[in-house]
């Protein structure tokens, strides 16, 4: 194989907000932090362990302003992109590295306006038609049918 892939898939929840960037052309740039765990069991302890990852998401355009007005901080969401590493200077002249997760494609798997993402809430599926749920009225029995195929 003579190509390379850079592809990033993540689960995680939103650490903040999702912080937006306007340019003078019309496109714009948001960015929120997202939080991806790891939980395993310590051999030497026998006490359950949580490691936490950090990771910088940058959505684009359309994308970004879906993200600004439907994601809050704590949803839970899928992200699909490449790894994008960064490098300038701060105001005291010192070179800065980043590494940011540049999103191709995502999925809202719950969000703060999500009937079902609320506690107590009622599944969608029931509140849309009630009637609809009540099963259908048994069928006559034939006596022709006593083949069981």
């Amino acid at each position: 194989m003579s190509g390379t892939l850079n592809k990033v898939m993540l689960i995680g929840h939103l650490g903040d907000e999702v912080k937006m960037h306007y340019f003078e052309g019309g496109g714009c740039v948001g960015r929120f932090p997202l939080a991806t765990n790891e939980t395993y069991v310590s051999k030497q302890t026998n006490e359950r362990v949580t490691n936490t990852d950090w990771h910088n998401i940058v959505v684009r355009n359309k994308a970004a302003e879906i993200c600004e007005k439907y994601l809050t901080k704590g949803d839970k969401v899928y992200v699909e992109g490449r790894i994008k590493n960064r490098k300038w200077q701060d105001d005291a002249g010192n070179e800065r590295y980043s590494t940011e997760i540049q999103v191709s494609d995502f999925t809202f798997l719950n969000t703060k306006r999500d009937p079902e993402a609320a506690p107590g809430a009622a599944p969608a599926k029931q509140q849309a038609n009630p009637m609809a749920e009540k099963p259908a009225a048994p069928k006559p029995v034939s006596s022709d049918d006593d083949l069981p195929f």
